[in-house]
């Protein structure tokens, strides 16, 4: 009996000490909330709404986001929705996010952090744009936003860029 119980507290623990960290949203803490904003780009200039919160227990970070451009010459006006869930490894710290939106894309990417940035770079895939999404913190309570894209090993260009100031 006793060696029954000291096997299942020797599994018990070996299992316990291989479980996923909690994740550790310092770095995020600044973008966390509900932002307003205006933008430009090939799209043409818009506006629009997103949101960083914790969700599933703090276990992963959901960005949500809406964008409108109005209509220019010779183009319809757009309506843009996503959904990012930023998750971490198996240490916890987030480093990897999946994006989803209303056109169809899903992009996987690698998060990589500096003093004032959060850089998601997508993976490079053969024929396929490689994405890179950057947030600025900026004064204020203002970040710059960065959505650029690269093909076949080019230098980034930017397709939309924007600032937005922080709601709450």
């Amino acid at each position: 009996m006793r060696s029954i119980l000291v096997t299942i507290s020797i599994l018990f623990l070996s299992i316990n000490s291989f479980a996923q960290q909690s994740p550790t949203w310092a770095k995020w803490q600044w973008l966390m909330g509900e932002w307003q904003g205006e933008g430009s780009g090939k799209p043409g200039a818009g506006g629009g709404t997103f949101s960083f919160k914790p969700d599933l227990g703090e276990k992963v970070l959901v960005r949500k986001s809406h964008s409108e451009y109005p209509a220019a010459p010779g183009k319809p006006d757009v309506v843009h929705d996503d959904l990012m869930i930023v998750y971490p490894d198996f240490s916890g710290t987030p480093s990897k996010a999946i994006y989803f939106d209303n056109e169809g894309h899903t992009i996987n990417y690698r998060i990589t952090y500096t003093d004032k940035s959060i850089v998601m770079t997508s993976d490079r895939i053969t024929n396929v744009p490689t994405f890179r999404l950057t947030y600025t913190l900026l004064e204020n309570e203002m970040v710059n936003t960065k959505f650029e894209l690269s093909q076949d090993g080019k230098p980034f260009t930017t397709y939309v860029e924007g600032k937005s100031k922080k709601l709450k």
